[in-house]
């Protein structure tokens, strides 16, 4: 980029397609001289209908993404929704990050700027679809007027209009300064499903090629002219404080620039990360540990499952719960799961320019106002005096819904003449995330004639929602603690469902890829299967006649059955576990096998899942985010867990984090049912999906119910060491 070149002139970089057309995707790879702090009007000029699409006189289309892309495929779902009502031609089609503004690229979700709860598609599909669809019959207005007919008689295809009768075209381009000119249509007609051109296709992603070739950018591949790359230290306990710093051996390390000490935290800035990585580790920091050093995983269980025997906050009750739970035969259990961190591949970043008088950060965030705003707190400006441009996001899974590495980042830049990279080892990520709660669930429920007549299910945990979006939070009730559990998906008569908030001493916690269904749809699902034990059926057999009256659930439980060879005989100690769910719009059912070997040893054999997610509009996505969940939620189950000592957590990287091995990773099938109903999730549920299942398939194998994560080997094992 030439150094008088905006930033919103972003150099392209284009993604080959095999399907036959090719996406443009800009990205902000160097920042230029001099910028200034808000990009220029990227509406002048253009046909700009709506906050989404910008057509120029040449033709070519860029669509504003108000998502971001963090590895899920969005960028390529929006781009064809938005060129299917648009009627684009995908060759002339070029994606650009949008800028920060609530106001204009709010999710209608929740109002925010944000990226996450597997709501991208389910929540932008009717807007981005008007979209579309508004602007194409602006631009047939304008032709019609033109060549003076009626508008009904015009029809696009490939950003060109067309009048049949008497062959006339004119493209989009052509159309763009008339179109400009036409009033909005109040009443829109969309497409009906069997008129689509792109959705329902399995179209390549536009960003595979980059990322294979080296070309796409992360946050962490941002450079400016003259940065310099810091690295970052906070005490290792819970809400400690800097003591006393020696930093004179630092200073001695090649390529150390300074030594940036403040309350909380500690930075080396050098020219390089080597540098300050090794300055960093060669300080002597005497940290202040706080009150909260003798916190342990020990205290914090103690303390919330005390909580969790008290009454909660009645989330949702029907019929007669005291009746039901005294007639029948009853069974009483809990279920708890453990601290989660996120660990994203790409460590967590921030790129900062703090110029007295204005701040430029580059990042890559799910939340990009609020990273906007909480930027502009730390560097005392206002609001409209600090830019921000984001990047591809090399993993989120909730991590990145936090603002924390930017404003660290700003208070270091601050510190600093020129911009600076400030990046936080794999080890500072794992010890100071905020990580997913640790919950206790307690359910009863009583049979009769094979069938649940009582259902008293309680959440206990963190109420995430409650710090994150204050308003969501209304009579003691976290809406994200109690889904997936006040609509489940099974009939039964007698239900009541509770919630408790118990907030961990000290720890942090937040969203990570699904949180709420995550521990809900475990502890229901593992339960169903102990119900039905007790009933005497097959696990299957026992929910089928529950979800009568849910058509769609029933039919993926039916399919993967089927396709998972349920009931087949099995060797010993193998075991198919199944579990259903209506998690994130979507119904999804799944079946795991697995051996469970003499040591405890789990072996994933094989895993299976049909799911409906309503329209499907890239069916080779929805496969590969269901592939890549349930990968992520089988690690979880078979070793995710932070613990706490003496204040501090206890892992720190992925040699005792671990991730699931390429090699213990089983054949994944997924099998997407055709429907005609609006798109749901699917980020967040084959995470959500994994656990259970896999529970299930041990229960089966051994017969012996597990009740917490991560798998307890011990518990498990056949032989005893």
């Amino acid at each position: 980029m030439t150094s008088t070149m905006p930033l919103s002139r972003r150099t392209l970089v284009t993604g080959g397609l095999t399907t036959g057309f090719l996406f443009a995707f800009h990205l902000p790879l160097r920042a230029a001289v001099n910028e200034p702090v808000q990009p220029p009007d990227v509406t002048e000029g253009k046909f700009a209908p709506n906050a989404f699409i910008r057509i120029d006189e040449a033709g070519h289309t860029t669509l504003m993404m108000p998502q971001v892309e963090m590895g899920q495929g969005v960028y390529t779902a929006v781009a064809m929704i938005l060129a299917e009502e648009l009627d684009a031609d995908l060759s002339q089609v070029s994606l650009e990050h949008a800028p920060p503004n609530d106001k204009l690229y709010g999710n209608p979700v929740f109002g925010l700027q944000v990226t996450g709860n597997s709501n991208s598609i389910r929540a932008w599909w009717t807007a981005l679809r008007n979209a579309g669809a508004g602007a194409r019959s602006m631009l047939v207005q304008a032709a019609a007027k033109q060549w003076q007919v009626e508008a009904a008689s015009c029809t696009t295809s490939k950003s060109v209009v067309m009048h049949k009768e008497s062959g006339r075209t004119l493209a989009y381009g052509a159309l763009a300064g008339a179109a400009s000119s036409e009033t909005p249509p109040k009443n829109l007609t969309l497409k009906k499903p069997e008129d689509f051109v792109y959705v329902g296709q399995s179209l390549k992603r536009f960003d595979t090629p980059d990322k294979v070739n080296g070309k796409a950018v992360y946050g962490i591949d941002a450079i400016l002219p003259n940065m310099k790359v810091a690295t970052i230290a906070f005490c290792p306990v819970f809400g400690g404080k800097v003591g006393k710093v020696d930093d004179s051996a630092a200073k001695k390390v090649p390529g150390v620039q300074k030594i940036v000490v403040l309350d909380d935290f500690v930075a080396v800035v050098g020219d390089h990360m080597w540098a300050a990585k090794k300055g960093l580790a060669a300080l002597k920091i005497d940290w202040d540990e706080g009150p909260n050093a003798k916190i342990s995983s020990k205290d914090i269980w103690q303390d919330l499952r005390a909580a969790s025997e008290k009454d909660g906050a009645v989330a949702k009750s029907t019929g007669d719960i005291a009746k039901a739970l005294a007639t029948g035969e009853r069974l009483d259990a809990s279920y708890e799961l453990p601290f989660l961190a996120h660990a994203p591949m790409e460590p967590v970043n921030a790129t900062v320019h703090f110029k007295g008088d204005s701040c430029e950060v580059w990042t890559g965030t799910q939340i990009m106002t609020r990273v906007q705003s909480e930027a502009a707190k730390a560097a005392g400006l206002p609001v409209e005096k600090v830019a921000v441009y984001n990047h591809l996001l090399g993993g989120g899974f909730g991590r990145k819904l936090e603002p924390d590495m930017v404003i660290a980042a700003v208070k270091v830049a601050k510190q600093v003449d020129g911009p600076v990279k400030v990046i936080w080892t794999r080890e500072e990520d794992i010890q100071h995330d905020v990580y997913r709660p640790v919950y206790r669930d307690t359910i009863a429920a009583t049979l009769s004639d094979g069938r649940i007549v009582g259902w008293k299910y309680k959440v206990s945990g963190s109420a995430v929602i409650a710090r994150w979006l204050p308003p969501a939070f209304q009579k003691g009730i976290d809406i994200d603690a109690i889904d997936s559990a006040v609509d489940m998906p099974y009939d039964i008569p007698n239900f009541h469902v509770e919630y408790v908030r118990a907030e961990p001493p000290a720890v942090p916690t937040g969203f990570w890829r699904g949180v709420g269904p995550n521990n809900n749809v475990f502890a229901i699902e593992s339960f169903m299967d102990e119900l039905a034990r007790k009933a005497g059926k097959d696990p299957v057999e026992f929910r089928r006649p529950m979800l009568a009256k849910n058509p769609r659930m029933l039919a993926a439980l039916n399919l993967v059955a089927e396709k998972s060879g349920w009931g087949e005989a099995l060797p010993a100690r193998v075991g198919r576990g199944v579990c259903v769910q209506p998690s994130f719009g979507s119904f999804i059912a799944t079946v795991v096998e697995a051996e469970v070997d003499d040591l405890g040893e789990v072996h994933l054999r094989r895993v299976t899942s049909a799911v409906d997610t309503g329209i499907a509009v890239n069916p080779d996505t929805i496969v590969a985010q269901l592939q890549g969940g349930l990968i992520f939620g089988l690690t979880a189950a078979l070793y995710g867990e932070i613990t706490i000592d003496k204040g501090r957590v206890q892992q720190s990287n992925f040699n005792d984090y671990r991730m699931l091995r390429i090699n213990q990773t089983p054949k994944i099938d997924v099998h997407v049912i055709k429907s005609g109903e609006a798109p749901g999730g699917i980020g967040e549920t084959g995470v959500t999906a994994g656990p259970p299942a896999l529970r299930n398939a041990i229960y089966a194998a051994t017969g012996i119910a597990l009740r917490r994560l991560p798998i307890d080997r011990a518990l498990i094992a056949g032989k005893k060491a």
